[in-house]
């Protein structure tokens, strides 16, 4: 099982993300399988940790002029 802090750093299930970010679950799915976002699978469910998708959206941040 997972331990206490295990469960709140995976804490956005996959539909959940997509909705956030308005992506499709399909491009979330891309970028799983090119290595861009890291995830856990536990069953069907698939989580993501939030300081990997606070890095991902650090990293491809773009300041303004």
């Amino acid at each position: 099982l997972l331990s206490r802090r295990q469960r709140q750093m995976c804490k956005e299930t996959e539909t959940e993300l997509a909705g956030k970010l308005k992506l499709s679950k399909r491009t979330l799915l891309d970028y799983r399988s090119c290595g861009i976002l890291p995830y856990y699978q536990i069953g069907g469910k698939i989580l993501y940790r939030e300081s990997d998708i606070v890095r991902l959206l650090e990293k491809n941040r773009k300041e303004a002029f």
